[in-house]
């Protein structure tokens, strides 16, 4: 075989075994490809916050413009402030029915303006601080009554013992970046086995908890209430 045959056969052996590794090579690169588009996709994902999330309002509970009070009807008045608590309100949709309201009171921090009253709410006939350190509600059931009312069903823990109450609300600043809930509940305090008294005074069963809580909107659309 001449010079130039040889050379015509080795140019074509050359060009198709270029082709043959090229159909080889590209599936693999074609693989390759898919896998960078996916985890650039799922890093873009983790970066950006969730359309879901972003729907949802989120409420922040401010202290120092809130409070929380009881009082009990007495033949010596019996009425105070919880000092020290924590509120939270978290949505997980815009209606406004998918609130849950959750509170947790310190019991030792309970002022009536007296120590003397003090000193027998925090003992083991009434708060029973040292066992149950703690008085919390959790909502379980939101129900709107009216344009800004709603009856709110929940878990009440006190001295250790839970029954289901119910917290009635009215609602401030429907649509705004803030506003504030005002809320009564009465309960019965021998439910709880707060069935004793204090010397020379008569106090009754029922216990009234009044709370007012003041919010802003920290971050997502308002919520929605029914019409």
């Amino acid at each position: 075989m001449d010079k130039s045959k040889r050379g015509v056969f080795a140019n074509r052996f050359a060009a198709e075994n270029w082709s043959r590794y090229n159909n080889d090579q590209n599936p693999l690169k074609a693989r390759a490809g898919d896998l960078l588009a996916t985890a650039v996709c799922l890093l873009v994902f983790c970066a950006l916050p969730s359309a879901s999330r972003a729907q949802v309002p989120t409420y922040e509970v401010t202290p120092e413009e809130s409070s929380i009070k009881f009082g009990v009807e007495s033949s010596v008045s019996i009425r105070g402030t919880f000092e020290k608590w924590d509120a939270s309100i978290k949505f997980s949709s815009r209606d406004v029915r998918s609130a849950v309201l959750d509170i947790e009171i310190d019991a030792g921090s309970v002022n009536t303006g007296s120590h003397m009253k003090d000193s027998k709410l925090k003992g083991k006939d009434f708060f029973s601080v040292k066992e149950s350190p703690f008085i919390t509600f959790k909502s379980t059931k939101i129900v709107q009554t009216g344009p800004n009312t709603f009856d709110v069903e929940g878990n009440f823990t006190i001295r250790g013992v839970t029954k289901t109450e119910k917290l009635t609300l009215t609602s401030e600043g429907k649509g705004t970046p803030s506003g504030g809930l005002d809320g009564t509940m009465a309960f019965d305090r021998k439910d709880y086995g707060m069935t004793s008294g204090i010397p020379f005074i008569k106090i009754a069963n029922r216990v009234e908890v009044n709370v007012r809580l003041k919010w802003r909107r920290v971050s997502g659309p308002p919520p929605l209430f029914q019409q």
